[in-house]
């Protein structure tokens, strides 16, 4: 599976991005899609993921209330709605596949991973 990621940028403290990544390949394979994101001298730490149909979504305590997950099946999608945002949440965001989000606890268990985009919140 391919992942391209993209709607970083630089915002300030407050404001919203809509983070977007797109599955190519074998997307029937993929069940659970999300985000992890990674802060400078910081672990990769889990962000959010959904399952294939939605009945399972799952969110960091960071940013519990403030991002939204959503996926469109059809156009093989997942979305990040990232609101309120803090300095804190500067970070380089990754998209991510796995079998199940639980495996979000577990970064260094996932395989598939796009290409990172960057997040800057300025305040």
């Amino acid at each position: 599976v391919q992942l391209q990621a993209s709607g970083g940028g630089l915002v300030q403290v407050g404001g919203s991005l809509r983070l977007s990544c797109t599955a190519s390949g074998k997307t029937l394979s993929v069940d659970a899609i999300g985000w992890f994101r990674q802060a400078p001298g910081k672990e990769r730490e889990g962000v959010s993921c959904i399952n294939k149909f939605g009945g399972m979504i799952w969110y960091g305590d960071s940013v519990k209330g403030r991002f939204t997950i959503s996926r469109d099946n059809g156009k093989n999608t997942v979305h990040l709605q990232m609101n309120s945002l803090r300095s804190e949440d500067t970070a380089v965001y990754y998209c991510a596949t796995d079998a199940s989000c639980s495996t979000w606890y577990y970064p260094e268990k996932i395989y598939d991973w796009g290409q990172g985009t960057l997040v800057t919140v300025s305040s």
